[in-house]
């Protein structure tokens, strides 16, 4: 497994494994658990959203960066998007990804790691990562919890008017 920094000849892969990633927190969650009026009105379009959020993720000029893993055979195994806010120190894990077959072995932690790496060099002394309480992102929080990150609890409700 090779890490490096994001190019622009990653990024139709990168939109790829973010929308296979995340499809089905959208469809087999989110959608099921609050309604289609709910899950229309919030992310009917959650796959023309990531084709647009995730061209901007890699932006050094503004602090933003992403780091990509190949595996041995050039495939994009996963990513890693992070920002730092230099003046306040303070660093932001906005998007993590780990294609299918290569979860379960510790890529997540190695990915976040680097970012955390990477931070820290820029100056920032805090990280903040966040995910769902729902089952989907189960795994997400036992990683989080692993690299002893400490869990702020959050509720977010919806309703339908």
């Amino acid at each position: 497994m090779h890490i490096r920094t994001f190019t622009e000849n990653d990024l139709d892969n990168v939109i790829d494994l973010t929308i296979e990633t995340f499809g089905p927190f959208f469809e087999e969650s989110f959608r099921p658990l609050m309604g289609e009026l709910i899950y229309t009105n919030q992310h009917a379009d959650w796959r023309d959203d990531y084709r647009r959020e995730v061209p901007k993720l890699h932006d050094p000029e503004q602090h933003k960066y992403v780091a990509v893993a190949e595996s041995d055979s050039g495939d994009l195994a996963g990513y890693v998007a992070w920002s730092v806010d230099l003046p306040r120190r303070n660093g932001e894990i906005s998007h993590l990804a780990v294609a299918a077959t290569h979860r379960r072995q510790s890529l997540g932690a190695t990915l976040c790691e680097h970012a955390f790496t990477n931070m820290r060099t820029q100056g920032a002394e805090v990280v903040m990562i966040s995910t769902g309480g729902d089952p989907f992102h189960a795994p997400a929080r036992a990683l989080y919890e692993s690299l002893k990150c400490t869990m702020l609890p959050v509720s977010v409700y919806y309703r339908q008017l």
